[in-house]
């Protein structure tokens, strides 16, 4: 069983929903500066999806977990992630499959899926682990 101490997002929602999940990917950073990571090479990353809210939807979920796997396990598991052209590329830097980019990317799937919902739960963290000494959290900032 994965169990990990992840950092806390402050927020004042009634329930906290966190998924963890394992993807196994290969990718590499089209840019001079990330050296070995020039060429393709693979990691287990490591994610953990915050999600939050007031209300629980008509199934009594808050988001079902099995929906929040499919959107991201079943879309990136095995895969090369410079492949999915709809997501990354490799002519601009904001979009370079690094782990900074993929745990926005993760974001921005998830609450594009609960934007759809009635009752509105909003991500909230996505935690991207790329090895055991390194990670990336990506908050998104709070709407005006």
């Amino acid at each position: 069983m994965l169990q990990q101490i992840y950092p806390q997002v402050q927020h004042d929602f009634q329930y906290e929903l966190n998924k963890d999940m394992t993807i196994a990917a290969a990718h590499y950073i089209p840019h001079e500066d990330a050296g070995q990571c020039q060429y393709i090479h693979g990691h287990t990353y490591f994610i953990n999806i915050t999600i939050a809210g007031d209300e629980l939807g008509d199934s009594g979920f808050l988001v079902n977990f099995r929906r929040v796997k499919e959107l991201v396990h079943n879309r990136f598991d095995h895969s090369v992630l410079n492949n999915d052209k709809a997501l990354f590329n490799d002519e601009d830097g904001n979009f370079f499959p690094s782990t900074e980019v993929i745990a926005r990317t993760v974001y921005e799937i998830i609450q594009a899926e609960l934007d759809s919902l009635a009752h509105k739960p909003q991500c909230v963290q996505v935690f991207v682990r790329e090895t055991p000494t390194s990670y990336v959290v990506y908050r998104p900032k709070k709407k005006a």
